[in-house]
């Protein structure tokens, strides 16, 4: 998942459910985007507590993941 695809200019965050997230509800993220700071939250558990990382941590985390 691309983080720019999830940025906007408004106040809300909006969130993008991983596209590896099947459609059975199991282990899915959800990213959000915006000035400074990325976060991710469990899809299931809106309400509940929130990662926050910096575009520069999540860029590192993404291409770490990529290697498999």
């Amino acid at each position: 998942m691309n983080a720019e695809e999830c940025a906007t200019q408004e106040t809300e965050p909006t969130w993008c459910k991983s596209s590896y997230s099947g459609s059975e509800g199991g282990a899915c993220v959800e990213v959000a985007a915006g000035p400074g700071a990325v976060r991710v939250r469990d899809s299931k558990d809106k309400a509940g507590p929130v990662l926050s990382f910096s575009p520069e941590e999540w860029a590192a985390f993404v291409e770490f993941a990529a290697q498999g």
